[in-house]
């Protein structure tokens, strides 16, 4: 696919941290026509930038019950997922696995047209790995290989570092932590932290230009074996991608 004009563009997870940041920016692009926000949960437009919200479609959908949410009604020229969460929010092992990787899973499987150009933006996570020792990393790896199975035309993977600049209801303490000490070492190095709006703007940057048309900054790979490979962007190349995008 060539650099996105005027197309369309699938949100899902558009209320978590990262995904609020990327429906703004999807909003206030030009070179979206519409943006469709499907989730539990739906923004309050009131909430939103008055700039683009006649282009916005919102569903409620049951990721329960996908078949009924309507996600290939509109066949989407890109469809771009932040949906994630964390095994103390989910309460268990198995809800986090559900949330985090069956739903992501699904929701592409289900928003998938039959065009071949078809582009396919996940945000993961730093480390993401599916023979990880760790729950959360595993996860995220298994996530990556099952979407770059979904046959999209493009795929890419965002895979961020610690995310600054987020405004959660209660307060993590590992988080308050790094908050204090990653903006030190991020004088060292580009792979400590990334900041929400930097993500989202590297994010809807990719959606728009593809893989093929990524700038050699974004230090984009291909990762995967044939049939199941993916374009992917570390935090680096997240910034450097963000940094170049106007």
């Amino acid at each position: 696919m060539a650099a996105t004009v005027g197309k369309s563009a699938l949100l899902i997870g558009a209320t978590g941290q990262t995904g609020q940041q990327i429906l703004r920016d999807l909003l206030q692009s030009p070179d979206f026509a519409k943006v469709g926000e499907y989730g539990r949960r739906v923004t309050d437009k009131s909430a939103l930038p008055a700039s683009g919200i006649d282009k916005l479609v919102q569903r409620t959908i049951d990721f329960e019950n996908l078949e009924e949410a309507g996600l290939k009604e509109h066949k989407w020229d890109v469809v771009f997922i932040a949906l994630g969460t964390t095994k103390k929010v989910a309460g268990s092992a198995a809800a986090f696995e559900k949330i985090d990787r069956e739903y992501v899973v699904n929701a592409a499987r289900g928003a998938k047209s039959d065009a071949p150009d078809q582009r396919l933006v996940y945000v993961s996570s730093i480390g993401a790995d599916a023979s990880s020792k760790f729950l959360y990393t595993r996860s995220k790896g298994l996530t990556e290989n099952a979407l770059a199975s979904l046959g999209y035309g493009d795929t890419i993977i965002f895979r961020p570092a610690f995310l600054a600049g987020t405004n959660r209801d209660s307060i993590r303490l590992g988080e308050s932590i790094a908050a204090l000490v990653l903006p030190i070492v991020s004088y060292f190095s580009n792979n400590a932290q990334i900041d929400i709006s930097t993500l989202a703007k590297s994010v809807v940057a990719a959606g728009k230009l593809g893989s093929a048309a990524l700038p050699a900054s974004a230090m984009a790979s291909q990762v995967g074996k044939n049939g199941a490979s993916f374009t992917l962007i570390n935090n680096k190349g997240a910034l450097a991608l963000a940094s170049e995008t106007k």
